[in-house]
């Protein structure tokens, strides 16, 4: 008790980390980590009603609160036609204090501005020790200076009083192991993304607290030391998501028709029994992707509380945003993957599917494009959720539904068993039935395994899912049946085919069959995805992810178009700046997924399938494969133990075996018993016709009377009763102290990363356009000069420069005919291993000092050198390849003046311009040749095909007199260097090689 006093005597709050330190100085109370200028207690009563006042405007909604994240939907009598009941939340609780007494535990929650509290009590059932009893007032908000007050009577009047033990910014729930509750506290967040307002948060740290104020710490090698150890090996510090006022465990499809449909329905006073579309006629969320289940239910199991004010849903996957400015016009791409619950563990322990349907490693991949011209859902003209300027695209993967598995100990490629006959495929038609019952019709398959292997494997595999195709689309009506196309991505691309193009033109042909979701301005006017695209390969994870990006570049462009922010003849080049965000994004988005399911990152990235570093590429998926095979030997039964015992798959009884004796999991995922032995499900009639239905994704103008082709104020769709999208308090918190660089938009990953720091004009800022180095880019050309790689492009655009000339008035027909690409044949890209040459060249050129930037800076600048001699030894067409220049002269490499004047006393360029010693037969094929860097014969061969040299006859005598000079006297100069020629004969050159050095 005495310590009790020492923390409140005469009303005064020592530990100032929530509460202020004493009634008066409440008006000038900071907020703790928030640097709020929180207003006073009057002026927060003036933003919200408290007391009774609140209780009276909140009455409602009392009665369904706390319904919210029940199964049930208790609509009909209770519900009146003309005033309905909803499932939202009042206010947003995003500060959490915990107090513990001898026998209660008292949460104490407020806002985010911390001007209104909120109190929860709970205690121990005296009668059952398997349940709690939580009470809440729900109809009264307390002010700063009444939560002093009552927290100051309680512990005067509570023996022993009470404590504070922990603060947190969430709630997870409430878990049992053999004795005594635990509660499960958000203490670390981070902002990851955010949407409408509403921000997206990533656990970052967690903690366990016991509810029993005299906890002691469990005896060693108890089954409750043993059971919190196993718990607390699943670590929730790492991909776990929640926010406060987004549901992000339902797609942005469900989240915006829900709403819209119950703003409408209340506006046109829709009769319940009238309500078609079960998808979105309620506000629970999606059981599947909440991974807290466990620690909601007792809470849940409590009728008077409203659960989801009080405890957050987590899902277990990745979320990422990146912002893409076009010319300083916004707009955000969001990633989410939500994991589903069910089936869920360890790559090798879980396989194929359950009884049930469920598969394993399934994930929801939903990908958001929002243009930021306006933050919140809503339009300031057409209303509540009819913001046109949010898409959304959501895709699906998981394992093949079959019963197979593989032995962990035959490792790294353990044999493909089918171990349980499934004749009439049953589980996995229920779990075709229920993505009908998700997405709707079509249900569109890619399947990216072996077709074809000396060992049979996955091409074993491959047989029996493509029998269970056939068998179930026999059924089907013809215009729903499964989509299945079957790519073997793995020889592709170990035949160095190309893989890019095929699952390209697949996921073009389906998002135009499926459609993507594109909200309007009114609920008729939206467009709705109806069906999904399901990826698999063997693991679902790195063949998998490269084909979702492709699937998300493509349905990328739609979703722009659809924005209006590209044309519709507009195509996203993989080099943009844009798309290389995305494929980022990707990357962390398959490695997060392949750390969860396999222990590593992904072995083969997009950079593999596209052939890109390919080196470093190996390197990383060696090491990969061998940090996955480490963690599926030694770490994968632990980690499937602790998932079991988190998502309540396995529940504590005396009686039963303990967690760790069991030999395997099959029995807590699979229900073989039978109950009711006369109930059979069909064969033939394997899925449901409601849920092939169109019907659940139409709304006709005739229903709901809108009209957006003028703007009529009576138009506007005003909220329904009940419903609270508080957004802008959350997105921008009143009197909050914030500088700039630590706002999370100001930070978000954005392309501006990808601009220079110093640029000229010639910079163009668009995201869509390739950032792949151009030959006559002289940006690219600086960065490269001192290897040489420049004038390596150089050399390799002259055909092209050539090619795009002889459209002038200057070539004719016979010009043309020579320099046709057949006559000189395409050797010089051909030649044996010319990575070794083209290292040669590099060299050679980078001691030279001469680069293709160098001669432009050197034309530009006023010091520029100019050899006034050359010009009037250059023919006509030594003068058609010169730079643009008003001299017409040819450009000398820039030297100082004395190595200037030793250069040209020792160079006779009329001599280089018409001698007839430059003369060798060659006649050997360049196939022939050994590929040595000191060879000879290759190094000759190769300067002859840089300077279209396909006859025996080197240089200038016979095309100088034909008047067919196809490079200027510059080139030439360059050139003679590496000529297999007596170069003193030629050049008369009496200095090295590396004179210019």
């Amino acid at each position: 008790m005495s310590e009790s006093k020492e923390i409140y005597e005469n009303d005064t709050l020592i530990n100032t980390d929530t509460l202020p330190t004493t009634n008066q100085e409440a008006d000038t109370y900071i907020g703790h980590e928030q640097h709020d200028a929180t207003p006073s207690t009057e002026q927060g009563e003036n933003d919200v009603k408290s007391g009774e006042d609140v209780a009276s405007a909140t009455n409602a909604s009392d009665n369904d609160d706390d319904q919210e994240g029940d199964t049930s939907n208790d609509e009909g009598d209770n519900i009146s036609n003309s005033v309905p009941e909803f499932n939202n939340k009042r206010i947003i609780l995003q500060r959490f204090t915990v107090y513990n007494s001898s026998a209660t535990m008292y949460i104490v929650g407020s806002n985010a501005k911390e001007t209104l509290f909120r109190i929860l009590e709970i205690g121990k059932d005296p009668n059952n020790d398997d349940a709690l009893e939580i009470m809440e007032d729900k109809s009264y908000f307390y002010t700063r200076k009444d939560m002093i007050e009552l927290l100051n009577g309680l512990d005067e009047s509570i023996e022993g009083g009470i404590h504070k033990i922990a603060q947190g910014y969430g709630l997870l729930g409430l878990i049992k192991f053999t004795k005594g509750f635990y509660l499960s506290i958000i203490t670390k967040c981070s902002q990851v993304a955010v949407l409408g307002g509403h921000f997206m948060y990533h656990i970052d740290e967690t903690k366990l607290i016991p509810l029993d104020i005299n906890y002691r710490r469990p005896e060693k090698y108890s089954d409750e030391e043993r059971l919190l150890s196993i718990f607390k090996y699943l670590d929730l510090g790492k991909t776990f998501y929640f926010s406060f006022a987004y549901d992000i465990t339902n797609s942005l499809q469900t989240n915006f028709m829900r709403n819209k449909k119950a703003a409408t329905d209340f506006k046109y006073s829709v009769p319940p029994n009238n309500r078609s579309n079960d998808n979105f006629n309620t506000f629970e969320h999606n059981e599947r992707f909440v991974w807290n289940n466990l620690l909601l239910k007792p809470v849940l199991e409590n009728a008077d509380i409203a659960t989801y004010e009080w405890f957050q849903p987590i899902i277990h996957g990745f979320i990422d945003q990146a912002k893409i400015s076009i010319y300083g016009k916004k707009f955000y791409i969001t990633i989410i993957a939500r994991r589903s619950h069910h089936f869920a563990g360890a790559r090798f322990l879980k396989r194929g599917v359950n009884d049930r349907g469920n598969v394993a490693n399934e994930i929801e991949t939903e990908q958001i494009v929002s243009d930021m011209l306006t933050s919140s859902f809503h339009d300031p003209r057409f209303g509540f959720y009819n913001n046109p300027r949010y898409t959304s695209f959501v895709q699906h993967r998981g394992s093949i539904p079959l019963y197979w598995t593989q032995d962990l100990n035959r490792l790294p490629k353990p044999p493909i068993e089918i171990n349980l006959s499934d004749p009439f495929y049953q589980s996995s038609a229920i779990h075709f039935n229920n993505l009908f019952q998700r997405y709707g019709s079509p249900v569109i398959v890619l399947n990216l395994i072996k077709t074809k292997e000396k060992i049979p494997r996955e091409s074993k595999l491959n047989s029996h899912f493509t029998n269970c195709i056939t068998y179930l689309n026999q059924f089907l009506p013809e215009e729903h049946k499964l989509r299945y196309h079957s790519f073997d991505m793995s020889k592709h691309s170990k035949k160095n085919l190309d893989v890019i193009a095929p699952l390209q033109k697949i996921a073009s042909k389906s998002i135009k069959e499926i459609g993507y979701f594109h909200n309007g301005k009114s609920l008729s006017s939206t467009k709705l995805q109806k069906g999904v695209i399901r990826t698999n390969c063997i693991d679902c994870l790195d063949r998998t992810n490269a084909a979702q990006f492709i699937i998300c570049k493509e349905a990328l462009t739609h979703q722009l178009r659809g924005l209006s922010l590209i044309s519709e003849d507009k195509s996203l080049d993989y080099d943009s700046d844009l798309i290389n965000i995305l494929t980022e994004i990707f990357h962390d988005h398959g490695d997060t997924i392949a750390v969860q399911y396999g222990g590593s990152n992904l072995v083969n990235t997009m950079d593999s399938y596209r052939r890109i570093n390919q080196w470093s590429s190996h390197t990383r998926d060696i090491l990969n494969s061998v940090k996955r095979i480490y963690s599926n030997s030694f770490m994968d039964s632990i980690r499937q133990e602790a998932i079991n015992l988190f998502l309540g798959n396995y529940i504590y009884h005396p009686d039963k075996p303990k967690l760790w004796e069991l030999q395997n999991d099959f029995y807590l995922h699979n229900e073989m018993a039978i109950d009711n032995i006369r109930i059979k499900v069909s064969y033939i009639e394997w899925f449901n016709k409601l849920y092939l239905s169109d019907s659940r994704f139409s709304f006709h103008e005739g229903e709901y009377l809108t009209s957006d082709s003028y703007w009529d104020p009576q138009s506007k769709l005003e909220p329904f009763p009940d419903s609270n999208d508080n957004w802008f308090n959350e997105c921008y918190v009143p009197r909050k102290f914030q500088s700039l660089s630590e706002v999370f938009q100001y930070n978000m990953n954005s392309n501006a990363r990808y601009f220079p720091s110093n640029t000229d004009n010639m910079f163009d800022y668009s995201p869509f356009d390739s950032r792949k180095p151009r030959q006559d880019d002289p940006l690219s050309s600086e960065k490269s000069a001192k290897s040489g790689e420049s004038n390596l492009r150089y050399l390799d655009g002259c055909f092209d420069e050539v090619e795009s000339s002889r459209t002038g008035d200057y070539w004719n027909e016979g010009h043309a005919n020579y320099y046709n690409r057949s006559s000189i044949g395409q050797n010089y890209l051909n030649i044996t291993n010319p990575i070794k040459i083209k290292k040669y060249f590099t060299n050679k050129m980078g001691k030279l000092g001469y680069n293709d930037s160098k001669r432009r800076q050197d034309y530009r600048g006023s010091d520029a050198h100019y050899d006034s001699s050359l010009k009037s030894d250059t023919t006509s067409e030594d003068k058609f390849f010169l730079y643009d220049n008003p001299q017409g002269v040819v450009i000398v490499p820039k030297s100082n003046e004395s190595d200037l004047h030793l250069y040209k006393s020792q160079m006779e360029i009329p001599r280089l311009l018409s001698s007839t010693t430059a003369k060798v037969d060659y006649d050997k094929d360049p196939h022939d040749l050994k590929v040595r860097m000191n060879d000879r014969e290759v190094y000759d061969y190769y300067s002859t095909v840089l300077t279209n040299s396909t006859s025996s006859e080197i240089w200038m005598t016979s095309y100088h007199n034909s008047g067919q000079m196809s490079y200027n006297a510059n080139d030439l100069r360059l050139y003679s260097q590496y000529l297999g020629i007596d170069e003193d004969k030629l050049v008369s050159l009496k200095a090295d090689d590396d004179y210019f050095t």
